[in-house]
């Protein structure tokens, strides 16, 4: 069961939490939230499922950037977003998708538990220019039976955009072990 927009808002504040909240973002069952004024996109050719890649970031600016076919940008909302006792779900808005831009490859369901920022990883069908804090997609949450393990990985409390960190589950000693690096090789572009 899929929770109504004014369920949404009488769990705000015990099962849900999304900051900054506005009201008027509040659909008849879902929550429209924004694109931050950052993207992340990969350096490597190839990408390597073993390894932490190589990312650069690029600021959006206020006149907006220009999507390019074929490439992966990761991206996140502004909204941070902690859910208890429920299933969180994000969405393209259809606005959105009319455009022909994916606001997620494949990860749009969260878990019970989950407290962050949400990583979007977005895909332009044509080139399309986006803009900083453009309502870019929806979260709507699922009701849950049975007893709830709430998440706790590796994207808990993240504070950013995130690229994959697959790299950890295929290499739990690396993140175990202080001495090896995982800055991404974080390079600033304003382009």
């Amino acid at each position: 069961m899929i929770l109504s927009g004014n369920e949404i808002l009488k769990r705000m504040g015990s099962d849900i939490e999304i900051d900054p909240f506005d009201p008027s973002r509040v659909n008849p069952n879902s929550y429209n939230l924004t694109l931050h004024n950052e993207l992340m996109v990969y350096e490597e050719v190839v990408l390597d499922m073993a390894k932490a890649n190589r990312v650069r970031r690029i600021t959006v600016p206020a006149e907006g950037i220009v999507l390019s076919p074929n490439q992966l940008y990761l991206a996140r909302t502004s909204e941070r977003t902690v859910t208890h006792n429920l299933v969180p779900q994000i969405e393209g808005r259809s606005s959105i998708g009319r455009l022909g831009l994916f606001v997620h490859v494949t990860a749009g369901f969260g878990d019970a538990g989950f407290a962050g920022y949400w990583t979007l990883e977005m895909f332009a069908v044509q080139p399309v220019r986006i803009y900083p804090h453009t309502e870019i997609c929806q979260i709507f949450y699922h009701e849950l039976t049975g007893q709830v393990d709430e998440y706790d990985s590796k994207y808990q409390h993240n504070r950013d955009i995130q690229p994959s960190l697959l790299f950890e589950e295929l290499d739990p000693d690396r993140q175990n072990d202080p001495q090896l690096p995982l800055d991404f090789g974080l390079e600033r572009s304003h382009s």
